[in-house]
């Protein structure tokens, strides 16, 4: 008997993959599949249309019967369809349902082609092959379009042009025996530049089949550079998110029973943010999408019981949209209920510094930096003033504005998950503004405003800070000032906790500096470091430090590791770190916000 059941075992794995084979891939495969199948194919067909001794795919075999100029034109048809393959193997990998209906559409007419001009029966049984997978698996590709992006389409133009250049180079330089003389490099980019608009180049070649060649194909790249920027730019617009009115109302009235849980809640009502809220309406996430990530910031608002269901709706929505899903600077708490609820990984992403209001003092070796410092600016005549936001007039509180906008140090705006993005707005009048002034000088454009320092609400006895700006005039340690002036004014005005600056990589910078770390540590502080020359990494953390904080753990929440460098591509987008700049006529006016009609789900980094 135990041998029939041994001979069963190591009978059973044969069979599972004889049966994985005869019932076909997984479902969740297919995507996948059928991009890298469109990639290949696509890779081939420009290989094709490129080099002569690779014109052996179905595109270039219609030139064995169709006569005249259409055997050269074969070689542009071959590279505007490996082209295009190639754009739309993205699209399957994502599952959209526009990338879908034109892979139903191209496939069918590649078996037509493969079987009618080549009488290739094994080429058309692969197209249909394919596109057998795709109608049976339709339901995988149901992902909905991505929000229209205000730079995709000059994007697109500058990108395909420069890749059409170089194409297109590569294109003339293969065909270089055949030329009339040496072209130069600027004839040939002469003669490319030309193509690409349909006219004829300086270029001359000795026979008519190669120069119709390399002009059909020329104008092919600039045809695909063309179709593709109008077709991003008049498409029916599918907006994205924007936080509405009622959203608002809503968030705010989570945040009045529930703030006082996350120092980041407030920032939840930054307005170009979406929501998405539980059924019960007690709990909801706050989400941007950038590149085609699904970015949330802190931890979900409102009830923690209620936390699963608006995660799991944020969830239905990335998935609806094929978003990769991701959370930025959530607690640990937070991180404990991304995780269990989704079976998404965590990562610690660095430290929250808070300042308990009571244990703060000057006094003390460990203050003695920041004691001396305060006391040299205070005697250099300085003064500081700590109020809310609906105590200021609306001349002064003009003036901040001005002042903050004018003193940012790059011309982006950066925040997202630690930034509110706006001062003195009507609803926002808990928020705290710290000011710094000198009396004794001649007023300036902003009057005798030095610095500012401006927190949101971290529920009834708490304060965020939400950005630092100073005079670049100004004597050094304005910030160190008003932090100081702020928890020493935070009693009255009923503060109890203050949260600064987000840390990166904290831990990391302060283990790796202490006696007995190894050499792993030691490299990583190192590469830190390194990288703190362009971002706030070191300097955050050792201004931070000065105030004798505890450091609150801070997490990304993420999908799978490969996802890890596009989550941080994105979410460097998102602070502001990454732009696109254009030119002042292509940019779009601010419209009026709207709710996202994505699909049937309801609905920073402290700038220092």
């Amino acid at each position: 008997m135990s041998d029939i059941l041994a001979s069963r075992r190591s009978r059973t794995p044969s069979h599972s993959r004889l049966r994985r084979v005869l019932l076909g891939p997984r479902p969740d495969a297919v995507p996948a599949l059928i991009a890298k199948a469109c990639a290949a194919i696509g890779l081939l067909d420009v290989l094709a249309g490129v080099f002569a001794r690779f014109r052996h795919s179905r595109m270039y075999t219609i030139a064995e019967v169709l006569p005249g100029a259409l055997g050269p034109f074969a070689a542009a048809l071959s590279l505007s369809v490996g082209l295009l393959l190639l754009l739309l193997a993205h699209g399957l990998r994502r599952r959209k349902r526009r990338a879908w209906r034109a892979a139903v559409v191209l496939l069918p007419a590649g078996a037509v082609a493969q079987f009618t001009y080549r009488h290739s029966a094994f080429g058309m049984l692969i197209s249909l092959a394919l596109l057998t997978l795709l109608i049976r698996h339709r339901g995988e590709f149901a992902a909905l379009p991505d929000p229209r992006s205000r730079w995709r389409a000059p994007s697109n133009f500058l990108l395909w042009s420069a890749a059409s250049i170089l194409l297109g180079l590569v294109i003339v330089s293969v065909h270089g025996r055949r030329t009339v003389g040496d072209p130069s490099l600027a004839d040939r980019l002469t003669h490319v530049m030309a193509g690409l608009f349909g006219l004829e180049g300086p270029v001359r070649y000795t026979g008519s089949t190669t120069s119709w060649t390399v002009a059909f194909s020329l104008g092919a790249l600039g045809w695909i550079t063309a179709v593709t920027t109008i077709y991003l730019a008049f498409r029916p617009e599918h907006p994205a998110a924007r936080l509405t009115e009622d959203d608002e109302v809503r968030l705010r009235a989570l945040l009045d029973k529930h703030g006082r849980r996350d120092s980041l809640g407030h920032f939840a009502l930054r307005r170009d943010k979406a929501v998405i809220f539980s059924p019960s309406g007690k709990a909801a996430v706050t989400y941007r999408v950038v590149s085609g990530v699904m970015l949330a910031s802190g931890d979900p608002i409102g009830d923690v019981e209620a936390w699963p269901g608006a995660i799991e709706r944020f969830m239905d929505e990335a998935k609806a949209h094929s978003w990769t899903p991701a959370v930025m600077g959530c607690s640990e708490t937070g991180g404990e209920v991304w995780t269990r609820e989704t079976g998404l990984d965590a990562l610690e992403l660095g430290d929250e510094a808070v300042v308990d209001v009571a244990d703060f003092s000057l006094s003390g070796r460990a203050m003695r930096n920041v004691r001396q410092m305060v006391k040299r600016i205070e005697r250099a005549g300085y003064e500081t003033r700590v109020r809310r936001i609906r105590d200021l007039g609306e001349n002064e509180l003009e003036r901040i504005r001005l002042a903050a906008e004018n003193w940012r140090g790059t011309d982006t705006e950066r925040g997202f998950s630690m930034a509110l993005g706006r001062i003195g707005d009507p609803g926002d009048g808990d928020c705290l503004i710290a000011t710094a002034h000198k009396a004794d000088e001649v007023p300036g454009e902003y009057g005798d405003l030095k610095a500012i320092l401006h927190f949101v609400p971290w529920g009834k006895d708490g304060a965020s800070l939400d950005l630092m700006r100073r005079d670049r005039a100004a004597d050094p340690g304005m910030n160190e000032l008003l932090i100081v002036a702020t928890l020493e004014a935070a009693p009255k005005l009923g503060i109890a906790r203050v949260s600064l600056n987000f840390a990166m990589f904290r831990s990391a910078l302060a283990r790796g500096e202490k006696i007995g770390a190894g050499p792993v540590l030691r490299a990583w502080r190192r590469l830190l470091v390194f990288l703190s020359r362009w971002f706030q990494i070191e300097s955050l953390y050792k201004f931070n430090a000065k105030f004798q904080p505890r450091w609150e753990p801070r997490f990304v929440v993420y999908r799978a590791s490969g996802d890890l460098p596009r989550i941080g591509f994105a979410a460097m987008q998102a602070e502001g770190f990454v732009d696109l700049p254009l030119p002042r006529f292509l940019r779009r006016r601010t419209a009026t916000p709207r709710a996202c009609t994505h699909g049937t789900v309801e609905r920073g980094i402290h700038t220092a």
